[in-house]
């Protein structure tokens, strides 16, 4: 299991960090909105390592059977592997690429808003967003809730390859 793992593992981090630091370099003149559809896009096909990786450890190194549970955890392993390639990525990109990352993202995000809301909704909305971004404290935090974000879809991924995947004696 553990050379599965590290296998498909190792493809999942470099397609996170390419993918992903592809999306962050070519989608600077996109939309916030069109760059989140490819990033999300980027890191689910990063994580398609982990099907591929259960597929693998069933078919090729366990005599074609796997329990669900076995499967998860390979998932779940090969997930991290990805979340961290995207978290390393992320906290290039927001340290060195482009610092001026989380004050761009705000005043863009409260430019919209002021379009779509009334002025008493933008004033509350304005506050609650900009205590969330402090709140946030740097590129450090943002990397771990990038980590955390592909883990999770990482875990939904796991759980249906899984699902699809066991095959018992």
């Amino acid at each position: 299991m553990r050379n599965t793992v590290l296998k498909y593992g190792s493809y999942g981090f470099l397609a996170g960090i390419i993918f992903f630091g592809l999306a962050f370099l070519l989608g600077d003149n996109l939309s916030y909105s069109v760059q989140e559809i490819i990033g999300y896009t980027s890191m689910v096909v990063s994580l398609s390592f982990i099907f591929f990786g259960i597929k693998h450890y069933r078919d090729k190194v366990n005599q074609g059977t796997v329990t669900f549970g076995k499967a998860l955890v390979i998932g779940l392993l090969i997930s991290i592997f990805v979340g961290i390639g995207v978290a390393i990525i992320d906290y290039i990109y927001t340290t060195v690429i482009n610092p001026d990352f989380a004050t761009e993202y705000l005043d863009k995000t409260l430019a919209t808003m002021k379009e779509t809301m009334s002025a008493e909704e933008y004033d509350v909305e304005k506050v609650k967003l900009s205590e969330q971004m402090e709140a946030y404290g740097g590129s450090g935090f943002m990397a771990f809730i990038m980590f955390a974000t592909v883990v999770m879809i990482g875990f939904v991924i796991s759980l249906i390859s899984g699902l699809i995947l066991q095959r018992k004696n």
